[in-house]
């Protein structure tokens, strides 16, 4: 039987086998494509041309829209807020030239026009009044954060300062979720909707790049120390987050209902190329409390499955991510200490649904031939797919530097394994 995209990315969440390998790219803001890629990849299936739409500024993620859906066999679509991590509107745009000469769509407030020294600046808000919060560097591809904290003050900072850019979602907010919802659920696809509020302690957040004047504990080595020497801190700030996420969730919930299929909830990652940043007691005692507390309210009272991305060496981890409650592991990073495709597959497969691990984004599609990335695609969805519980994404987004040919070749193995 031919499922519909919505049908496949649920069996696979049910850990049953669907009628193909279902397929993720663009998503989520972890499975995306950088924007130069993207006008690769339409140029070279013979696309339109246009400029491309950058969804996501901080990596400069280009949409995958449903021209190249089609060819990419993609079976789910985004659900995004209505500003940007930089909260700036990504309601109005318009064209950019890049640092790298493409022609992009990005959101109105930023200015991609390097300086004298070829550097580009973002401004939290878009209010050129402040300090900037981000930079490109000159030569390179995506948005580093700048750190504006002095020493931190432990008499005077509370758990509140760390919370200033979270809160009740706001009327307008929640109409724009339920007509984003209403537009993507209406294409057949599984729904991803990352409705945000619930990152705890997630790097790319600390520094507050949305915010003017943060307040805090902002800096990121500070940010690592805290989860040591202030815990109780951490876990008071994390406490109320979660208050305020179930909340907004509840109402959305309301909104939307079981339109939405997958809510990415938080993109913190744990894990380093060969280690983890905390031990399995650090993370059962400062996260899990409240990631379970989310997840049980979510498991209680929708159908959403529960999206958790993490980065790196992450297997003696896992079981406390089952623990916790969350349904889908991504990016899978298969190159990392002990992240063996088969021997995840072989013990955490039926409590987990792997999304991502398709190719290793890191050495394969940067540095092999187009036939070793068709072999090593094949080899992953023959591996990750068996039984189910698995979406084909890469590990992580693919970056600007990837070979095109590279990149074809991938999405090639995967219509051959689909029959697309």
């Amino acid at each position: 039987m031919n499922m519909t995209s919505k049908q496949r990315i649920t069996t696979a969440l049910e850990h049953k086998t669907p009628d193909c390998v279902p397929v993720d790219f663009g998503a989520t803001s972890v499975t995306g494509v950088h924007c130069r890629i993207v006008e690769a990849l339409r140029n070279h299936y013979g696309l339109e041309k246009r400029p491309v739409r950058v969804i996501e500024p901080f990596q400069m993620l280009g949409e995958i829209d449903p021209e190249l859906q089609d060819v990419m066999c993609v079976d789910c679509v985004p659900v995004f807020g209505s500003r940007n991590m930089f909260n700036i509107d990504e309601t109005q745009l318009h064209e950019q030239v890049t640092p790298w000469g493409q022609k992009v769509l990005i959101a109105k407030d930023i200015d991609l026009t390097p300086d004298a020294n070829g550097e580009v600046f973002i401004h939290a808000q878009g209010d050129r009044s402040y300090p900037p919060s981000a930079k490109m560097p000159q030569g390179a591809y995506f948005i580093d954060a700048i750190e504006r904290q002095d020493v931190v003050d432990d008499a005077a900072i509370t758990p509140e300062d760390n919370l200033e850019e979270y809160g009740a979602i706001s009327d307008s907010d929640l109409k724009f979720f339920t007509d984003a919802v209403q537009r993507a659920a209406a294409t057949g696809k599984a729904v991803v909707a990352s409705f945000g509020g619930a990152a705890l302690g997630d790097i790319a957040f600390i520094p507050g790049i949305g915010l003017k004047n943060p307040k805090g504990i902002r800096r990121i080595a500070e940010w690592y120390m805290s989860t040591v020497i202030r815990q109780d801190y951490v876990y008071e700030m994390f406490r109320k987050q979660i208050d305020m996420a179930i909340a907004n969730y509840s109402k959305l919930w309301t909104a939307v209902g079981d339109k939405v299929d997958v809510v990415f909830t938080c993109g913190t990652d744990f894990g380093t190329q060969d280690s983890q940043f905390c031990s399995p007691d650090t993370f059962n005692g400062l996260w899990l409390p409240h990631y379970k507390r989310l997840n049980d309210w979510i498991h209680e009272h929708t159908s959403w499955k529960v999206f958790k991305h993490s980065c790196g060496s992450m297997q003696p981890l896992l079981p406390c991510l089952i623990d916790a409650g969350f349904d889908i592991f991504n990016p899978v990073q298969i190159n990392a200490k002990d992240m063996d495709s088969r021997a995840l597959k072989n013990t955490f497969g039926s409590k987990l649904t792997f999304w991502g691990g398709g190719i290793d984004t890191q050495r394969m599609l940067p540095t092999g031939t187009p036939q070793q990335v068709r072999d090593h695609v094949l080899r992953q969805i023959e591996i990750l797919g068996a039984g189910g519980g698995f979406v084909f994404n890469s590990v992580h987004n693919i970056q600007a530097n990837a070979p095109i040919e590279n990149v074809v070749a991938m999405v090639e193995a995967l219509r051959e394994a689909r029959g697309c």
